[in-house]
């Protein structure tokens, strides 16, 4: 009886080191943080250089205010953030060109500039700059 669960075993370890090589592999780009006490998403992405928002969205969470120490969050690269999908008003992202203000943009994905600002954390609303990249709420804000 022994025998027979030993291959058993032997093959289900196989098959979970071929997993965690997988996952590992496919989030080579970006790395993991784990959090801890009195870190915020706003705080990781600055330690990180990264956009909060993008690091809600790598990890599917549903309020980006409420994560707990000790939870493990992946960080993506900053070429994740942002390349060719960027300017497309599907994409939840948007890269400020020269002339765009915050309303010309909030108009352009049907939602409110405050909303824009207030998930962005910008606290005067003509201050942007041509390049920074833009989180675009889409679920539970003003929409025009």
């Amino acid at each position: 009886m022994l025998r027979m669960k030993k291959p058993l075993v032997i093959a289900i370890l196989v098959i979970l080191l071929l997993a965690l090589t997988v996952s590992v592999a496919s989030a080579s780009n970006g790395t993991y943080h784990r959090v801890r006490s009195g870190e915020t998403l706003f705080s990781i992405g600055r330690q990180y250089g990264v956009n909060p928002y993008w690091i809600a969205q790598a990890n599917n969470l549903r309020n980006p205010n409420r994560i707990y120490s000790g939870q493990v969050l992946y960080i993506p690269s900053q070429g994740d953030g942002c390349n060719s999908g960027c300017d497309d008003p599907g994409s939840n992202r948007y890269r400020v060109r020269r002339g765009d203000t915050l309303t010309s943009i909030a108009y352009r994905f049907g939602v409110s500039p405050w909303a824009i600002a207030r998930a962005n954390r910008i606290y005067n609303l003509n201050r942007i700059y041509v390049g920074q990249v833009l989180y675009i709420p889409t679920d539970g804000y003003q929409r025009y």
